[in-house]
């Protein structure tokens, strides 16, 4: 049984289109999931082109119009189904025509791409909230470009959020042996340390039980980091811990939830990637971002290029789900042919697992 998967393109400026057409490339993607890509035919066709993947493009109206997803109306229907032969070496594309011929620019901020990027993840929401596809798999967007557009959204967890009308949510990290879950994300330090009340870390702490639940862990073992450093000393260093950080991993215990905490944010994430957690509540963005990036990426010392981009970003707390690569738009590399795959081969894989779960059980 296969899921069927929206994957958005990303940024046609940026190496989303490339990232995508070199994911389904390979032949596993569709042994796994029924892909359909939502973009724009212009940019993966040259994606295509400079890629040399020599893959086909079939456009397609709605999910169930993909050549494995047997002509059966609706993302319930398809599911059941059996014995379909993938289709590799064929995209299936749902494309909204944004873009001519040329009349686009790598690795530039743009109107334009914003305006199309933004889109193809709306009209992913769209299909996933209405059941057509069991989720979404999004590519690299650029903040500034759809800002430039219109759309005051500092990324895709709060696009995700407004437009499911969803109230608590997270994002998580994985690379490897390691899970990341953010009380704050995409706010200034200020922000952030005001934002730490023991109703949001609880808050967090139950998404990272359903999170990781949702990936088929039965009982996650959750750690929680501390903000400040050696988790404040008691109260030298800060007292955030007392306050809002302790309350909350107490209150998640008394519910019967796996939880210790606060533990020293310089040792948490070395602890988990050992074993001993299965995830992380981390207090800031970087706090929890640089320790899953320094898993998930690698340079060559002799090259300074990268040999390895792997990492997946969900959304938690949806009543869709959503997965994601763990990196950028990198527009300095766009249209060179030399971006990797990885995390997006990594990010379509979390997407089949979560909608196993959830739709088989």
């Amino acid at each position: 049984m296969k899921p069927i998967l929206a994957i958005t393109m990303g940024d046609p400026a940026g190496i989303g289109p490339e990232i995508v057409v070199k994911a389904l490339a390979h032949k596993e993607i569709y042994e796994i999931c029924t892909p359909v890509v939502i973009g724009d035919y212009e940019a993966l066709w040259d994606a295509n082109r400079f890629c040399h993947t020599n893959l086909a493009f079939n456009e397609i109206n709605a999910a169930a119009d993909a050549n494995d997803a047997g002509g059966t109306k609706g993302a319930q229907g398809v599911w059941g189904i059996q014995g379909i032969k993938g289709t590799h070496g064929i995209i299936d594309l749902i494309n909204l025509n944004y873009l001519t011929k040329g009349g686009w620019e790598y690795k530039k901020i743009s109107e334009l791409c914003g305006k199309a990027s933004f889109e193809y993840v709306r009209c992913g929401i769209e299909m996933a909230l209405s059941e057509e596809v069991h989720g979404v798999v999004t590519g690299p967007i650029s903040k500034e470009s759809i800002n430039k557009a219109g759309f005051p959204y500092s990324g895709h967890t709060e696009i995700f959020a407004d437009f499911t009308n969803t109230r608590d949510y997270s994002m998580l990290l994985m690379s490897g042996s390691l899970r990341v879950m953010h009380v704050t994300t995409h706010v200034s330090m200020k922000k952030a340390c005001e934002m730490i009340t023991k109703e949001r870390v609880y808050t967090v702490i139950n998404l990272a039980d359903e999170a990781l639940k949702a990936l088929g862990i039965r009982a996650p073992r959750i750690a929680v980091a501390g903000l400040n450093p050696h988790s404040g000393e008691n109260g030298l260093f800060g007292d955030e811990e007392k306050t809002a950080i302790e309350p909350a991993i107490d209150q998640a215990t008394e519910e019967g939830i796996h939880v210790e905490g606060p533990i020293p944010p310089d040792s948490v994430f070395i602890k988990a990637m050992a074993g001993i957690y299965d995830v992380v509540v981390a207090m800031y963005h970087d706090q929890g971002h640089i320790p899953v990036k320094l898993s998930g990426f690698k340079i060559d010392p002799e090259t300074k290029a990268f040999t390895s981009v792997s990492g997946v970003n969900c959304t938690v707390g949806l009543p869709i789900i959503r997965s994601s690569v763990d990196h950028g738009t990198a527009f300095d590399k766009a249209g060179e042919g030399i971006a990797s795959e990885e995390s997006m081969i990594d990010a379509i894989k979390v997407g089949v697992m979560m909608a196993k779960v959830k739709y088989e059980g």
